[in-house]
């Protein structure tokens, strides 16, 4: 068995999917996107999640998955969520956080597919990923 590690560039078909990611940490950011780009994954960050919002709005083809911090000084990654499933329902997406464990929002009306701790290793971000879209 081959597991993905960050130096890993591809498994299977390649992982080519646009990726949202949202965090107001610019450096999680730049993590992110130096973990799932060399996998093949097209990646777009987004600092402020109305910003991330209105690119999802306004986008002909959506992001195959979103990556949103849950702690955000203007609006939660659950909130997004909703945000965008009122747009595309079935929309896919990964709450991250190291602030509140997933026993804190197990209650909250709208829920992510997928919940990762920070911080958390490459190995975990690829892992999860590539599971949630079928790879």
């Amino acid at each position: 068995m081959n597991n993905p590690t960050a130096d890993s560039p591809t498994s299977g078909n390649g992982g080519s999917a646009l990726i949202y990611v949202v965090d107001d940490e610019p450096m999680l950011l730049e993590l992110a996107s130096a973990i799932l780009e060399p996998c093949g994954y097209r990646v777009k960050t987004f600092q402020a999640p109305e910003a991330a919002l209105q690119a999802f709005e306004a986008a002909q083809s959506p992001p195959a998955l979103i990556i949103t911090d849950y702690a955000m000084h203007t609006m939660n990654g659950l909130d997004l969520v909703a945000a965008c499933r009122r747009i595309r329902p079935a929309q896919k997406a990964l709450l991250l956080s190291g602030t509140v464990g997933l026993d804190a929002i197990h209650d909250a009306p709208v829920q992510a597919d997928r919940f990762l701790a920070k911080p958390y290793q490459s190995r975990q971000l690829i892992e999860t990923v590539r599971a949630m879209l079928g790879e």
